[in-house]
């Protein structure tokens, strides 16, 4: 039986990993039998040991709501030091994964394109769930990461995928033939600011208003998201307006679902902050 991996091992292969994937995101040029060869040498491990890993180390990313390699598949049932050491990675270069995935990011005109539409997919269901120990062990890692409250406090990532949605919306109206419409979408959030309880104000082919709080992560569809007091009291009291769009996957290609309120039918929450107030 092999050793268990060592924490250099560890920091070995994901620094590895890491300068394969921004080159990837940069589209650059690089070969993984290469890397792979070399990292045998540093670490003393077998090729497809190494292999192993690297889909491990995508499983960690897809937990964390960050990108990874597309060739190396996620490969779950990992140990939790290896997690530890891509956090440590993430943490040492706070801004690396950050600026190369911003270069991905190209939010779509602002002209009334048809080019510009989401695709909107189903919302994640029970009956669509991945198997329980793959999910466990996502859900185990947002919550030890608080994948959620590190979205919501990417501005780039959140302004960019607000602008994302208000070209969707501006097209939607043109191909359905309210060009009078798509002119009145308003962008709430970056005009007047985020206490309104949503980030855009859009309409429906009929004129009805769309009031659509935007959520996005790089992550997959079923990365955690933060919502605020206020915006669950707008969505409550708007029942028939109000609408989140969840957009992820959003650095490699946008995907969005929608969910209307009640939320607690689509999503189960949770308390993450409390009042203190003195006895």
């Amino acid at each position: 039986m092999a050793a268990d991996w060592t924490d250099v091992q560890n920091d070995a292969v994901v620094a590895d990993y890491f300068a394969m994937l921004l080159d990837d995101v940069a589209g650059r040029p690089y070969s993984k039998a290469e890397h792979n060869r070399l990292l045998q040498a540093q670490i003393e491990r077998g090729r497809g040991s190494i292999e192993y890993k690297h889909q491990n180390i995508s499983a960690v990313l897809k937990g964390l709501g960050e990108i990874w390699i597309p060739g190396y598949k996620p490969a779950f049932n990992f140990q939790a030091s290896l997690a530890d050491a891509v956090v440590r990675w993430l943490e040492r270069y706070p801004d690396r994964l950050a600026s190369a995935a911003r270069t991905t990011v190209r939010p779509a005109s602002s002209e009334f394109r048809q080019d510009a539409m989401l695709w909107i997919g189903p919302p994640p269901t029970h009956s669509n769930a991945p198997p329980p120990d793959e999910l466990e062990q996502m859900a185990v890692i947002a919550r030890k990461y608080n994948v959620a409250e590190r979205d919501a406090r990417n501005r780039v990532l959140g302004r960019a995928g607000e602008e994302r949605v208000i070209a969707h919306e501006r097209a939607s109206l043109v191909v359905a033939g309210r060009t009078d419409l798509a002119e009145r979408v308003r962008w709430v959030s970056e005009i007047d600011g985020d206490g309104a309880g949503y980030d855009i104000k859009s309409f429906d082919a009929e004129g009805r208003d769309r009031l659509i709080e935007v959520k996005t992560t790089n992550g997959w569809e079923r990365t955690p998201f933060h919502i605020t007091r206020n915006e669950l009291s707008v969505a409550e009291e708007h029942r028939d307006e109000w609408l989140l769009v969840r957009l992820w996957n959003f650095a490699r290609g946008p995907t969005a679902f929608e969910l209307r309120p009640p939320l607690e039918a689509h999503v189960s929450l949770m308390a993450t902050s409390y009042q203190a107030s003195l006895l």
